[in-house]
């Protein structure tokens, strides 16, 4: 399999994004998640209760700070995951992971853990995203 298809998600009349579902594995554990493929966003960042879900300790990993569109500021953890997406494509990457993420659907992938991964193909007209893996399958 060389490349993936997934149709953006509608989210009301007119209002479509390009959500996937991917799957987050750490320890052993693995949790299923919808992530907003994002061109703008600087590293992948999820909503802490997955880390919490998954048994390890938020705030144990390397802290950063990002500010959206509004200006406020916010701090997230960095964690070493692997992710798997379209239920073979697995590789090892980084996310953070953001305590009161609020009332956000879904995570964020971004440039720095999933775009240097890929060849990302957005098609705003018919509303699908597609990509094409860059890394090597791991070994199992």
């Amino acid at each position: 399999m060389a490349e993936l298809k997934f149709d953006y998600k509608n989210y009301g009349p007119g209002i479509y994004r390009p959500v996937v579902a991917v799957e987050i594995e750490r320890a052993g554990v693995t949790v299923s998640y919808e992530v907003l493929v994002d061109s703008g966003a600087d590293r992948n960042i999820f909503d802490a209760q997955l880390a919490e879900i998954m048994g390890f300790d938020v705030t144990g990993g390397r802290r950063h700070e990002v500010a959206g569109i509004t200006g406020d500021v916010r701090t997230y953890y960095i964690h070493p995951v692997t992710m798997i997406i379209g239920g073979s494509w697995r590789f090892e990457t980084e996310a953070g992971f953001m305590p009161d993420m609020g009332s956000q659907a879904h995570g964020v992938v971004g440039q720095i853990g999933f775009f240097e991964f890929f060849k990302v193909t957005f098609d705003h007209a018919a509303k699908r995203i597609e990509l094409k893996r860059t890394f090597e399958k791991k070994k199992e």
